[in-house]
């Protein structure tokens, strides 16, 4: 048979992976800084300037800087843009260096475009800086891990298709007639992620020429959907293609062929069908229908199958090397990451169980738990690949044994000091919200006692972090070093007897799992009814039975202005750490009561677009706020927390109070709502949307006025300094917003509610 030489493309791969080294160490870097406001809110204040002469700032004794800076650096935004970084710029520059290294490898054959290969690098990394600007500037959808909006969504397909093209014209083109398992992980993952992406981030904008746009779904509907992507984004993104590089990387570190093949084929199959299932346990005691919740539980416990078959698979790859993870550092990374795998795939489906999801949902110790994944799995695994491939690639040795080994003892510190404390104060958190005194009233009545008790454990998450990022510094200096005594090889020859051709039908004899691996379009169809069959039945009843959601008669459509102070709240990132959930339990019901002592219920959500349901509580939940606090308390909160709640650790928004509230896209939005979703507004409420929001802001300064007499002056003293330029408080932001969280709860009544099964 012909022997045909070709080379490889190395150039691709050193260009994502020199993005995965820079982005990981900014990813890390803002989860240090969003860990830091955690127990030092008054960071940016430290920096941009403060009126509070209790705090130290750089500059001077005045808020201008703040507000100056519209929130840029506030913890929400942070937040969203750490998790955004870590996922889609470190993990995914991780994932395609090592895909486009060993698929070339595995298919003994170039890339099938060069262009495209470069096309889907820079594409990417357009994608990733689009999403630091715009999210910095507060242009969010708010939902877990698909914030981006519509433009960048869009971006994110195109790329996505443009890699998958590559990708499966490489394979059509391959020498190697049988796909390895780690292809298998790259096709699932590939299939996955394009149904996932395009069905939860379906939304429709404002306008074509603006950022803004509103979910194609409400409330229940929304959250269904969103979690059956956050939770496989998880599952796709941050598992399966990190699988593929395990089935490739471990092996040829360790000099060792896959354990198992069997096991390969039981985890690769098993894992893709169950893990889609899994979602709605992030929703547990939701107002989500049960059905979808028992679903969601029992599937989640079905995945520790599937996932521990693939830990044990990576694991016992290693028999009769361990005597080499001693003295080599990618493998000592391979280890602690497959065992990280192994320890979260097995605490996922216990905190999916009603028992303990009770608990610890809305905890830090969710955030422990992604958190071994993030760092243990996803980041050690990457940083293993990146210490195998530099000597490869560069034809050279590693610069430094001892410094990568310093990395990993500081990396594995690092992950204990962050998870461990989590665990503790999610313990804590989820004990006392519930503890009760034997008259009946709450032991903890008062939020800020469960927060102050936790705050030496974020300290401690804290230095956790520093040592994690230590240690990625110290990969950073070996990685520059090791590239600057090597010499670099763009095309690296080699060698491959060309494919014969034998036919796609299953030849007598031929293990059906055989045939399979020979026929990639079948096993591609396969895989997506393997991801597909469980969002079929999970999610499409719930979007096409209108009863899934019972109706509430006296829940109104929100008014111009509370929309206006809804996208305020999605702007700042609010839902960072404050729910929008009450569940059916006494502490709840009790604590968040507000004027209406009663759960959350699915019929109060049908104008939600998007759901802010949140997932995690480092705020108190506001699904029952609106007439808990007089409008005053809520200007003053969010000027100065401290001011209002002693020990708060919510960081400041003077900019809401000096930032006029645009309202020349209200109508639109009004419109946009009535035409596009059927929200049943009328053609007069719509003409006089001004008029309205008008009206409502008057009497929202009227209640702060009334309640704060000092507010009252001050702006009484502003009007006659500034004459002509004196803005009202009616028109400012902080106006909308307070109008929005004092809706919050409020359409439905203690004595009665009426539903579309009672009517």
């Amino acid at each position: 048979m012909e022997t045909q030489k070709f080379s490889y493309d190395n150039n691709i791969v050193r260009a994502f992976l020199y993005a995965t080294v820079v982005f990981g160490l900014v990813g890390f870097l803002l989860g240090l800084i969003a860990a830091l406001m955690l127990f030092y809110p008054e960071l940016p204040e430290f920096i941009f300037g403060t009126d509070d002469a209790t705090i130290k700032s750089l500059q001077s004794g005045n808020l201008q800087g703040l507000i100056n800076s519209q929130g840029a650096f506030g913890f929400g935004r942070i937040r969203m843009l750490h998790t955004s970084a870590v996922i889609f710029a470190f993990v995914c520059n991780g994932f395609f260096a090592g895909a486009y290294y060993s698929i070339q490898r595995l298919l003994k054959t170039r890339m099938f475009s060069d262009t495209l290969s470069w096309i889907h690098f820079w594409g990417w990394q357009l994608m990733i800086v689009a999403v630091v600007i715009t999210f910095l500037m507060g242009i969010n959808t708010s939902k877990e891990y698909a914030e981006h909006e519509w433009p960048i969504d869009i971006l994110i397909t195109v790329i996505w298709v443009i890699f998958g093209i590559n990708m499966f014209g490489t394979i059509m083109r391959r020498r190697v007639r049988h796909l390895y398992v780690a292809i298998w992980f790259f096709i699932g993952t590939w299939v996955a992620i394009a149904m996932l992406h395009i069905f939860n981030n379906l939304e429709v904008p404002l306008s074509f020429t603006g950022w803004k746009s509103y979910s194609a779904y409400a409330g229940v509907k929304d959250a269904l959907v969103q979690w059956w992507y956050g939770h496989n984004a998880v599952a796709f993104v941050l598992t399966t293609p990190i699988l593929g590089l395990m089935y490739y990387f471990l092996p040829k570190a360790a000099n060792r062929p896959v354990f198992s093949y069997k096991l390969s084929i039981i985890h690769f199959w098993s894992l893709i069908f169950v893990y889609i299932w899994a979602g709605p346990h992030h929703l547990q005691y939701t107002s989500i229908p049960g059905w979808a919740q028992a679903l969601g539980t029992g599937f989640s416990i079905m995945l520790i199958a599937p996932s521990w078959g693939g830990m044990l698979n990576g694991l016992l790859t290693l028999r009769g090397a361990w005597d080499k993870v001693r003295e080599n550092p990618v493998l000592k990374f391979f280890v602690v990451a497959i065992t990280c795998y192994g320890m979260a795939t097995f605490e996922g489906p216990l905190l999916a169980t009603k028992t303990l999801n009770k608990i610890g949902h809305f905890t830090d110790w969710v955030i422990g738990h992604v958190h071994i994944g993030a760092l243990g799995w996803n980041g050690f695994m990457t940083f293993g690949m990146i210490y195998y491939l530099l000597p490869i690639m560069w034809r050279t040795k590693l610069w430094s044994v001892k410094l990568a080994n310093w990395h990993f003892w500081l990396g594995t510190l690092g992950i204990i000091f962050y998870a461990v404390p989590l665990y503790i104060a999610g313990f804590t958190q989820g004990l006392m919200w519930k503890q009760f005194n034997p008259d009946g009233t709450l032991v903890y009545k008062n939020w800020l006692d469960t927060v102050t008790a936790i705050i030496p454990y974020y300290q401690m998450r804290f230095v956790g972090g520093l040592l994690y990022i230590a240690g990625a510094i110290l990969m950073v200096v070996n990685v520059v070093a090791t590239v600057r005594q090597g010499s670099f090889q763009k095309e690296v020859p080699a060698e491959a007897p060309a494919l014969g051709n034998v036919g796609k039908k299953r030849k007598e004899g031929e293990g059906y799992h055989l045939w399979l691996e020979r026929t990639p379009l079948v096993m591609g169809i396969l895989s997506f009814i393997a991801v597909a069959i469980g969002g079929l039945i999970e999610i499409v009843p719930t979007l096409a039975v209108k009863e899934n959601v019972p109706t509430i008669a006296a829940v109104k459509p929100y008014s111009p202005l509370e929309l206006e102070g809804r996208d305020l709240y999605i702007r700042e990132g609010c839902n960072s750490c404050h729910s929008q959930m009450i569940r059916p339990f006494r502490d709840e019901v009790v604590r968040f009561n507000g004027k209406n002592g009663q759960y959350s219920k699915a019929g109060e959500f049908v104008y939600d677009r998007p759901f802010l349901w949140g997932s995690k509580r480092t705020g108190p939940d506001l699904h029952r706020q609106g007439g808990k606090n007089p409008s005053s308390w809520h200007y003053k909160h969010m000027l100065n927390p401290r001011v209002t709640s002693a020990g708060s650790i919510m960081p400041r928004y003077p900019w809401l109070i000096a930032n006029d509230l645009d309202r020349s896209k209200m109508k639109a939005k009004v419109e946009l709502m009535k035409n596009s979703f059927d929200v049943p507004y009328t053609q007069a409420q719509i003409d006089s949307a001004d008029q309205w929001a008008d009206n409502q802001a008057k009497l929202v300064v009227s209640q702060i006025y009334a309640e704060a007499p000092d507010v009252k002056k001050a702006y009484e003293d502003r009007k006659a300094a500034e004459g002509a330029n004196f803005t009202p408080l009616e028109k400012k932001e902080i106006i909308a917003l307070i109008a929005y969280l004092q809706r919050l709860g409020t359409d439905i009544k203690t004595t009665e509610i009426k539903t579309a099964s009672t009517n």
